[in-house]
């Protein structure tokens, strides 16, 4: 009970941190996405980007909540996802979209110190990103009700809709820090019972289902649970050590690029209403898809 009141304690100061800075980007982009709703400017990109996503079955101006996230990261996607009406279907698709292409500036480079290219890593999340919309908009039936959506009326005034846009954020600011404290929690119980080390041992054995070195399932399971940006550092660590090497490194970049960070994306987007076996079925799925799909275009090569 000490340790676990320990890391209770450990985790409010990194809390309000992470809290505070995830806030900076996320508000502003809210109050960007709200005046430009509220002002026309996304029904005009809605009128030129339609014609493309309505093959994704979303609406014009959903294609600012995927620049937000790809640009920005998960928190910065969600942000804008609440600010325009979306159906639950809708809100689904672009949650997987933003899951599997999200923070592609940071997260890419952070593949390149570990042995991947920048400019291949993103073109790969784009366009899987991409297919995964195309796919899902097939195979999802209607869901009844609509995501969260903490903008105002279309026919507001602009008082009304700054003052629903001001109670709205207080809103999405206990519920972000809710959500920030229970990770960093989990996060430090993991590292004060020493889990992560023991829970690789054990997922080894998957390591060959997902096309990977079983020697790779720490690493795989550091960018799973920390995700690619908060577990570059030990990465970079595995290879210096020579417990991985680059190319091993690549071919788990592969794998993470589809599904890395699951525990805080799933835990994010399911308090917002998203089916979390779905979301990680769905990542799992690419993954699956883009390795195995990898090494036999490889087997092919050599075999010519």
């Amino acid at each position: 009970m000490k340790k676990i009141k320990d890391c209770i304690k450990a985790a409010l100061p990194a809390t309000w941190k992470s809290t505070a800075w995830l806030l900076k980007l996320m508000i502003p982009i809210s109050l960007a996405v709200t005046l430009m709703q509220h002002f026309g400017i996304l029904a005009w990109i809605a009128s030129w980007i339609n014609p493309l996503f309505i093959y994704f079955g979303l609406p014009g101006e959903s294609a600012v909540v995927f620049i937000s996230g790809a640009a920005a990261g998960t928190y910065a996607g969600i942000a804008a996802m609440m600010s325009i009406p979306l159906t639950m279907k809708q809100a689904t698709i672009l949650a997987l979209m933003i899951a599997l292409c999200h923070a592609l500036p940071m997260e890419c480079a952070v593949n390149r110190k570990t042995g991947s290219s920048f400019w291949k890593m993103a073109v790969i999340r784009i366009v899987m990103a991409l297919a995964c919309a195309l796919t899902l908009n097939a195979l999802l039936p209607e869901m009844a009700g609509r995501y969260i959506y903490l903008g105002a009326d279309a026919d507001s005034s602009f008082s009304e809709v700054m003052a629903t846009w001001a109670v709205s954020q207080v809103k999405m600011s206990l519920m972000v820090a809710l959500i920030i404290f229970t990770l960093m929690t989990v996060q430090r119980m993991l590292e004060a019972f020493r889990l992560l080390e023991p829970l690789s041992r054990m997922l080894s054995p998957l390591m060959k289902l997902f096309g990977l070195p079983t020697h790779a399932s720490y690493m795989w399971l550091v960018g799973n649970v920390l995700g690619i940006s908060y577990g570059s550092a030990v990465m970079l660590e595995l290879e210096e050590k020579g417990m991985v090497t680059r190319e091993e490194a690549n071919d788990v970049n592969y794998h993470l690029i589809m599904n890395h960070s699951m525990l805080e994306d799933t835990i994010v987007f399911a308090a917002t209403g998203i089916s979390a076996l779905l979301l990680v079925a769905t990542r799992m799925s690419f993954a699956l898809l883009l390795v195995w799909g990898r090494k036999a275009i490889t087997a092919q090569k050599k075999s010519i």
